[in-house]
């Protein structure tokens, strides 16, 4: 009966991404309680990540970007910025997180994303997922794995928005390679591993949402590798901004538009 959420708290001038957990009856939350926020504060309203997920050791992983201009921080340790961080149920840190360096983190998994917008926990598979916006191209699937280095903006599939080069390098020593990317970007948000037989032969693949594609994207798997892709709900133009599989094998997909109040929660089943 425990909600756990995350949102953008702060100023504009001072602003961080926050976690909180608050008890549910049913109708209403009570009892808010501050467990963390991302350190240190910025100034920019953009990329805060804040995606969560429980893994299979009972801990609690949170997403967080690097705050759009400050790309550097995604390779300080000393800064929680482009990291997927690790905690108690509580908050606090785990004591066999792993470490970075001088002046680390104790909260830090891994780091080296730029702003992770869909994580999901594959039990079957004992993976955790994750997914982020790369720059113009460069959206990537990663699989999370303790104490890596993701690259970010040491190397990178995209361009910067304005065509100049982030990086020469695509790959870089001591950095992990993603599982897939995309270029161009399709502008990947939420994610979710497809468990079930009601979509026959989707056991085990990917749902990814598209917010500059405008579709849901299916990525066909054989064990832990991509070898297809579908889209899906293309002809409706709405941004899906996340995915969820229900227990009965049904899809749940939260759309977009760009005005006010567009926004919808769709239930996809099978035709």
């Amino acid at each position: 009966g425990v909600l756990y959420i995350t949102y953008a708290h702060g100023t504009e001038k001072e602003n961080a991404t926050r976690l909180a957990r608050a008890v549910f009856d049913g109708s209403s939350l009570s009892d808010l309680e501050v467990l963390y926020d991302a350190k240190p504060l910025k100034d920019t309203g953009h990329h805060y990540g804040a995606r969560l997920a429980w893994g299979g050791d009972g801990k609690l992983y949170m997403t967080i970007g690097e705050g759009s201009k400050y790309k550097e921080k995604a390779q300080d340790m000393t800064s929680s910025f482009g990291s997927v961080i690790r905690l108690n149920e509580d908050g606090s840190m785990p004591e066999d997180n792993p470490t970075f360096g001088e002046g680390e983190r104790p909260e830090l998994f891994t780091k080296g994303h730029r702003n992770p917008q869909g994580l999901a926990y594959d039990a079957e598979r004992d993976i955790l997922w994750s997914n982020e916006h790369g720059p113009r191209g460069g959206d990537e699937i990663n699989i999370i794995e303790r104490g890596n280095n993701y690259g970010w903006p040491l190397a990178t599939y995209g361009i910067d928005y304005n065509g100049a080069k982030i990086s020469p390098f695509t790959e870089y020593e001591g950095t992990t390679q993603p599982v897939k990317y995309w270029t161009p970007s399709i502008g990947v948000s939420g994610l979710a591993v497809y468990r079930g037989d009601l979509f026959e032969g989707w056991d085990g693949d990917l749902l990814a949402g598209g917010l500059s594609g405008a579709a849901l994207h299916r990525i066909i798997m054989d064990g832990n590798e991509p070898v297809g892709e579908e889209q899906y709900l293309l002809d409706r133009g709405e941004r899906v901004r996340d995915v969820r599989v229900s227990p009965d094998g049904a899809i749940y997909v939260a759309t977009e538009l760009r005005e006010p109040g567009s926004g919808k929660i769709l239930r996809l089943t099978p035709q």
